[in-house]
C-alpha cells in the first residue's frame, strides 16, 4: 500500500493507494470507516477484504470499476457518481455524489435469496488516482454529516490532503469551489443531518 513515499503520480496510479480517513456512526450505532483510495485499490479483492471494505463509491466520470467479490465472498456493492477531474460539474452532481456516499454508509444490507451475498463494512471513496474528486466529495460529506467533528470544510480538505500525502494543487481548484458552494448552503446539510 502507498503511504507517502513520494512516488510520481504515474506511478502511484499503478499501486493500490487505499487509506483510512475518518469514522462516522451508522443508524444503528456502529462505526463506518472511511477511506480514500485509487481505482487500483478499489479493484483489489485482498485488500478490500484486508480494509474491511464492502462497499465502494466512484466519483470519476473516466474510469469504471468492474464488479468484485471479495475473497470471503461478499458482494462488493459499488456506487457511481461520475465527475470530471475540473471544470464541468453542476453543484447538484457533487452533491449526488455526497448523498451516494451517505447512502452506502445508511443502507441496510439485507439477506434476501434474490440479493447478491453482503454485509456492512466500510466504505471507499476513490476515482482514477484519489487525489482531487475523492478527496473533495469526501471531505465536504465529512464536514456536513459530522461538523463538531469537521467544522471547516478547509481543515477537513487540508486533514485529507496531507493524509494522502497530496500537493497543495490537489484536489483541483474547480472541485474546491463546487465543494465550497455546497458547503455554504443549507439544504444539503439538512438531508445529510435529517
Amino acid at each position: 500500500m502507498l503511504n507517502h513515499d513520494g512516488l510520481a503520480e504515474k506511478n502511484e496510479d499503478a499501486t493500490p493507494v487505499l487509506l483510512p480517513v475518518a469514522g462516522v456512526a451508522r443508524p444503528d450505532g456502529s462505526l463506518c470507516r472511511l477511506f480514500v483510495g485509487n481505482l487500483v485499490a478499489a479493484s483489489d479483492p485482498e485488500a478490500l477484504l484486508q480494509a474491511g471494505i464492502t462497499a465502494s463509491l466512484n466519483v470519476a466520470l473516466n474510469v469504471h470499476a468492474a464488479e468484485l467479490q471479495l475473497p470471503d465472498g461478499t458482494h462488493l456493492r459499488r456506487a457511481k457518481v461520475g465527475l470530471i477531474d475540473g471544470a464541468g460539474n453542476s453543484a447538484t452532481h457533487m452533491a449526488a455524489a455526497v448523498l451516494a456516499l451517505d447512502g452506502l454508509v445508511t443502507q441496510a444490507s439485507p439477506g434476501r435469496p434474490h440479493y447478491p451475498a453482503h454485509r456492512a463494512g466500510h466504505v471507499l471513496v476513490h476515482c482514477r488516482g484519489g487525489r482531487s474528486r475523492s478527496v473533495a466529495v469526501l471531505a465536504l460529506y465529512l464536514h456536513l454529516k459530522a461538523p463538531g467533528d469537521f467544522p471547516s470544510l478547509g481543515q477537513t480538505i487540508a486533514m485529507i490532503r496531507e493524509l494522502r500525502g497530496n500537493r497543495a494543487t490537489y484536489p483541483l481548484p474547480d472541485m474546491l469551489s463546487l465543494a465550497d458552494e455546497l458547503a455554504r448552503g443549507e439544504a444539503l446539510a439538512l438531508l445529510l443531518r435529517g
